[in-house]
């Protein structure tokens, strides 16, 4: 399960809207305890598609409005830097622009086991729907249970 707050959810939300029509995506920074994940930051990064991804990632087409991808740079840093802070990336999240919260088959071919993957549906620049996945032994998509905790005060 993942728990994370109403404000980071907003964000997510809110980094959705904030590049439609272009998907978003960004990074869940926390902590992990035996079958629960607890985001303790919500990291905005830049979805850095590409011809040139495209072509590392052996997709025919697809533009920033159907896919993203994490510049492996940024993944690096980020390791390094919650690390020290005794944290680690524990998911993934990324909107879907005009179409539901549910995985694409490239979003599953890409995707890791020991990540949660939150995905936010953006219809018409909205934010909408909003659910978590993990993939199973078989690498397919389930249904991860998402846990809202209340803002701390």
């Amino acid at each position: 399960m993942l728990e994370l707050s109403r404000a980071q959810i907003q964000a997510i939300r809110a980094h959705g809207e904030s590049t439609y029509p272009e998907e978003c995506c960004g990074l869940l920074i926390g902590k992990l305890s035996q079958n629960r994940k607890t985001v303790v930051e919500v990291k905005a990064t830049k979805n850095v598609w590409s011809a040139e991804a495209a072509e590392l990632f052996l997709e025919q087409a697809g533009t920033k409005r159907s896919h993203y991808t994490i510049a492996p740079e940024t993944m690096l840093a980020v390791q390094k830097e919650t690390r020290d802070r005794n944290l680690q990336i524990i998911g993934i999240y990324h909107s879907h622009p005009n179409h539901p919260a549910i995985p694409s088959e490239c979003d599953r071919l890409y995707a890791w086991q020991q990540y949660s993957y939150i995905i936010v549906s953006v219809q018409q620049g909205k934010a909408n729907d909003l659910n978590n996945w993990s993939l199973d032994e078989q690498h397919q998509f389930q249904p991860e249970k998402l846990i809202v905790l209340e803002d701390k005060t």
